[in-house]
């Protein structure tokens, strides 16, 4: 029974967390969005300092390669000069700055690598960010019509109201308009048929006073009273 209990609960953390998870899926993108595109601005600067790292080290190989030229000038001309001292001295020199050089150029190719590999890191990272950016923007709008959907079936909040609900509104107000309408088009009706205006004519038409509308009868009279005499 214990283990049936533990169980039970064990599934229910699970389903709980699972249902969390859905609800804040689109936080948890955002904020992975965020963390992704912070890495990629810190891959960024590693590159930049990297760049700047290998334009550093050309400048100090452009140096030494100019003072080894002006040694070894310098160095035949003592040669020249009978001063085998002196050029052994420029020897020694010109010999350390050729071991600088050397590592000078194995730490340029080393940068070279280096900023290959960091600028294919950057321009891979930024495409895949720009694709989720545009999955995020899909999500979001997918989810803003689940969620119009999934309203209109769910029980809505004590104080908010449905579609349905709206509809029936609608429809309830549309029901008393034609009733408000049907009412007034009836009054009309019987006030033309048992008003003061209707008994009137009624009279009119037994001869009891003029009539209240000219009749066709009454305007053919006025016609024919018109006419020429004839010869």
């Amino acid at each position: 029974m214990f283990k049936t209990v533990v169980t039970l609960f064990r599934g229910s953390v699970a389903a709980a967390g699972e249902e969390l998870e859905d609800r804040t899926a689109l936080l948890i993108l955002d904020q992975q969005m965020r963390d992704a595109a912070a890495a990629v601005e810190r891959s960024k600067r590693t590159l930049a300092l990297a760049i700047a790292q290998d334009q550093q080290e050309g400048r100090k190989l452009e140096a030494t390669n100019a003072r080894i030229a002006d040694l070894e000038t310098r160095a035949v001309a003592a040669l020249d000069g009978g001063r085998d001292d002196l050029a052994k001295d420029a020897a020694e020199a010109i010999a350390s700055l050729e071991a600088d050089r050397d590592a000078l150029m194995t730490a340029r190719a080393l940068f070279a690598t280096e900023i290959v590999r960091l600028k294919r890191h950057v321009a891979s990272a930024q495409a895949r960010i720009t694709e989720l950016d545009r999955g995020r923007r899909i999500a979001r709008a997918s989810e803003a019509v689940r969620s119009l959907r999934r309203s209109g079936i769910e029980a809505a909040r004590p104080y908010e109201s449905t579609l349905p609900e709206a509809e029936g509104t609608l429809r309830r107000l549309r029901e008393r308009q034609m009733e408000a309408q049907a009412a007034d088009d009836a009054l009309v009706e019987l006030d033309a048929t048992t008003g003061p205006l209707a008994t009137a004519e009624r009279l009119a038409e037994q001869g009891f006073g003029p009539r209240l509308k000219t009749t066709a009868d009454d305007v053919l009279a006025r016609l024919k009273s018109k006419r020429m005499p004839t010869a």
